[in-house]
């Protein structure tokens, strides 16, 4: 969305999806699903675990989801690298002011909500399924210095706050 609203992107984007037929609406919560178990990696979560200030199993969903209504780039970049989460000015900004809002719930309901506005019920529960992949890795986000070894970008917009 311009002017980089992330709280209206849920709403919008399920303003958009009621228009299409039931079946794009179900393809769109099974897609929704794949991407959060793609994006479901240690070093994602600890990306997020940096620029949230911590971030717990919802947490780290929220963040996800906050993720995905940043678009398909942002989104196959932070995904592939998370360090490269360090070139969005909105990070910039929040490292300089210490903000931790990377989250956006609501994008896991647009299904649900364009799904109960265009049809008036709602979305079967049987539509999606995901299964996300073990993580084995180990890594413990507090450990500053191997973050800072696995995240060197975002650890330099963030090492004033985590000064061992």
């Amino acid at each position: 969305l311009a002017g980089g609203d992330d709280a209206a992107v849920p709403g919008e984007a399920a303003k958009l999806l009621t228009v299409r037929p039931r079946a794009d609406i179900l393809a769109f919560q099974q897609i929704l699903w794949n991407l959060m178990a793609e994006s479901f990696r240690d070093p994602l979560w600890g990306a997020a675990y940096m620029i949230n200030g911590g971030c717990s199993d919802d947490g780290f969903a929220y963040f996800r989801a906050w993720l995905i209504g940043q678009g398909r780039a942002v989104f196959e970049r932070a995904v592939d690298d998370p360090d490269a989460l360090a070139d969005l000015p909105t990070v910039q900004e929040a490292a300089e002011d210490w903000r931790d809002d990377f989250d956006n719930e609501e994008v896991l309901s647009i299904a649900w909500d364009a799904y109960r506005m265009a049809f008036g019920e709602e979305l079967p529960q049987d539509c999606w399924t995901v299964t996300y992949p073990d993580l084995r890795d180990g890594w413990d986000f507090e450990d500053w210095a191997e973050t800072r070894r696995r995240l060197p970008r975002l650890a330099a917009l963030y090492e004033r706050h985590y000064a061992d």
